[in-house]
């Protein structure tokens, strides 16, 4: 399946309805440290539920360290300076989907890094900043995911 990856969130509530969209996607999650909370926040846990012990997510150090445990072949950028439509990738299982920090967005050296493949928009009527991250996320992923027939994911157990 793929990827969702959260570079340094910031809100509890957003990592916790995007831990749900992982349950419910068959969606890897990787959490980027430093996290604006700790994963026992009341508020995170409230936002997902009881979805934690069905969704897969992983914490990595830094984005370093995120790139040799995963090894990912294709990164998309998410980032509202994006050059291409989410819907013009074709996206393919294995494919990670990097988002940035709720007050932030993804730093310019992230967007532009080597190992990005591309990066990638929602489009927004003019004079407005951003969508909410959890809300970016599950129309990143659901078009993803029909692209590819909302096929099922493996899974272990």
């Amino acid at each position: 399946m793929f990827r969702i990856v959260l570079h340094q969130p910031e809100i509890p509530p957003n990592t916790g309805n995007v831990i749900r969209l992982s349950a419910c996607t068959g969606c890897d999650l990787d959490l980027i440290e430093p996290l604006g909370f700790v994963l026992e926040d009341k508020q995170l846990r409230r936002a997902g539920l009881d979805y934690h012990d069905l969704a897969s997510v992983t914490v990595h150090p830094d984005l370093e360290a995120w790139l040799d445990a995963v090894r990912p072949e294709r990164v998309w950028a998410f980032t509202v300076g994006g050059e291409t439509l989410y819907t013009e990738v074709g996206y393919r299982p294995g494919d990670a989907f990097l988002f940035g920090p709720e007050s932030v967005g993804l730093a310019p050296e992230v967007a532009n890094a080597p190992w990005v493949t591309g990066r990638v928009r929602l489009p927004m009527v003019p004079g407005v900043r951003s969508l909410n991250l959890s809300n970016t996320v599950a129309v990143a992923v659901y078009e993803a995911w029909r692209q590819n027939g909302f096929s099922r994911p493996e899974r272990d157990g």
